[in-house]
């Protein structure tokens, strides 16, 4: 019996103290009957607060109703027993035959055990990273290309329609900068006051005068500059491509800011919102009246010199998306962007859409790298800021991306490049991959010795450390699912390395293999199962992280 089977069990015996009591008005679904492992293993398999969310809808005290449950609750085929705890806590213990038939279940379902439906045929769009193609990725949006692409798989498992999506900032002041630094590093002259530095710089330079059919030396500044500008931005996009897939991630869909001031979609936005009553002008400039939908001030969308504002490019992304059909937006912004959420959930709202949930923002906290205890600052492509290539120099792109992740977002992370290039198991990364490993060497040695899984008999899987691995496994579908609902993909990593430990402690106490001369038995039999099974979940969870679950180490 899996976690599922027992909630809709449960739930059809609630709907039915309802009934009896003729109350109405009262819609339960298997979302009211979620259960949770109690921390004291004494405690049984599984605990459900339902009689405390119904007794004052039903009229009765949560104690009371959770007795009376609980002895329907007890007749469940698998239950062995029922206990009632506290306030109105109902603690349900499996017997050993319905625990252990989760790890065949598991086995057969394979890599989809642990998806979902919450999203089921919704349509997302999830844009991360969208640095500006003015040089390498630095360690902040490194974090997001870890962070998005793993809740990209998480809402995939859950059903979703997902587009991965970079926003391409191929306009406006920052790309003149990243020119005139390339024109500079070409005349031998010294970076701009504004521009960028790097090794990275005269690099690209140098590959745009390698790539350029014509002669840039008899070119004015001004048609050097724009040589430089259309040739090193293509050259830095694709590097940042190339980073990116090392580190494997790829995009869907590559969007270029350009095209939305070059195609019209900028006018467009700005007559549906006129038409909305949402655009007026003022002091020679075109002003989105955001203030009406929630922010602090109102916006300028297009200058009194004629110049596209910033949020212009917004307002005609936005749109764009919605019109390519997307039910779900997704942005995925630094810690320095807390002040572009209320535009853009005033954006939103003046769409016609629903804030938070037609567009989302979400916001992530620094990253610091570490190295012998001390903050590691400096690259030596990009100078005075930590680049993506560092990250997987240091420490490759596996480890890398799950340490990125194993944070919540709305924390600081210092990763310690020592600890994570360690090839041991107090690196998270090494122990859960270790982990996998060790499953297809059990099952690898298994099948040396004769044993197969010809037979399954989950009554046999009784040792304590068979019921606590059981109930990790259990737990695979409900974290995928919040994770999904949280956006906090860390549950996963958090998930992988608790089920790690429970195996490795498994593994310590039960035999796969017969010892010596002993005749393999259906004991054996079913552990292989177990085993398979554990190393199904190990994989999916390192899958959704977009982590190697390699065969051996």
């Amino acid at each position: 019996m899996n976690p599922a089977d027992l909630s809709q069990s449960i739930l059809s015996i609630a709907v039915a103290a309802v009934e009896r009591r003729g109350v109405t008005g009262v819609t339960l679904t298997v979302d009211d009957v979620l259960l949770e492992r109690p921390r004291n293993r004494d405690h049984g398999d599984w605990a459900s607060n339902i009689a405390m969310k119904l007794a004052k809808l039903l009229g009765v005290t949560p104690r009371d109703l959770a007795n009376e449950l609980a002895g329907v609750i007890g007749a469940i085929a698998g239950v062995a027993s029922v206990d009632v705890a506290g306030p109105g806590f109902i603690n349900i213990t499996l017997d050993a035959a319905a625990a252990g038939a989760l790890a065949q279940t598991i086995v057969e379902a394979g890599p989809s055990y642990g998806s979902g439906t919450l999203y089921d045929g919704v349509t997302i769009n999830l844009e991360f990273v969208s640095a500006n193609p003015t040089g390498p990725i630095h360690i902040g949006g490194v974090r997001w290309a870890a962070v998005g692409d793993s809740l990209a798989r998480i809402f995939r498992a859950q059903g979703g329609i997902v587009t991965r999506e970079y926003y391409f900032n191929d306009h406006g002041a920052q790309i003149d900068r990243f020119a005139r630094s390339l024109l500079a590093s070409y005349l031998d002259e010294p970076a701009p006051e504004d521009g960028y530095g790097g090794e990275y710089i005269s690099d690209i330079a140098a590959r745009v005068l390698n790539d350029y059919p014509g002669n840039l030396s008899n070119a004015t500044r001004e048609q050097q500059q724009e040589t430089f500008r259309a040739v090193g931005v293509e050259l830095m996009f694709g590097d940042i491509k190339a980073s990116l897939h090392a580190f494997g991630v790829v995009f869907d869909v590559y969007f270029h800011e350009n095209e939305l001031h070059e195609s019209g979609a900028v006018e467009r936005a700005i007559a549906r919102l006129r038409d909305l009553g949402a655009i007026y002008e003022a002091d020679g400039a075109t002003w989105f009246r955001s203030t009406d939908y929630g922010d602090d001030k109102d916006r300028v969308v297009i200058k009194s010199d004629g110049e596209a504002g910033y949020i212009s490019g917004d307002l005609a992304y936005y749109l764009n998306k919605r019109e390519r059909g997307f039910e779900r937006n997704f942005i995925m912004l630094g810690a320095d962007h807390h002040g572009y959420v209320r535009r853009l959930m005033a954006m939103t709202k003046a769409f016609g859409d629903e804030p938070h949930v037609n567009l989302e923002i979400l916001i992530g906290q620094m990253v610091n790298l570490v190295r012998d205890g001390n903050p590691h600052r400096m690259s030596k492509r990009a100078g005075t800021v930590v680049v993506l290539e560092d990250l997987i120099d240091a420490v490759g792109a596996d480890a890398g991306r799950y340490a990125l992740v194993r944070s919540s977002i709305d924390s600081q992370v210092d990763i310690d490049l020592d600890l994570w290039a360690r090839q041991t198991s107090d690196n998270p990364v090494f122990y859960v991959q270790y982990a996998h490993a060790r499953t297809r060497s059990v099952a690898k040695n298994a099948h040396g010795s004769g044993v197969d899984r010809s037979a399954f008999d989950p009554s046999l899987l009784a040792h304590p450390t068979e019921s606590i691995l059981l109930g990790v496994l259990a737990e695979f579908p409900r974290v995928v699912r919040q994770a999904a609902e949280l956006r906090e993909p860390h549950r996963v990593a958090r998930y992988a390395e608790e089920l790690a430990g429970a195996y490795h402690r498994w593994y310590d106490a039960c035999r796969v293999t017969p010892l010596g001369e002993e005749e393999v038995t259906d004991v054996h039999r079913t552990r292989l199962w177990l085993n398979d099974a554990t190393g199904t979940v190990l994989r999916n969870a390192l899958e959704l992280l977009g982590v190697s679950a390699p065969e051996r180490m």
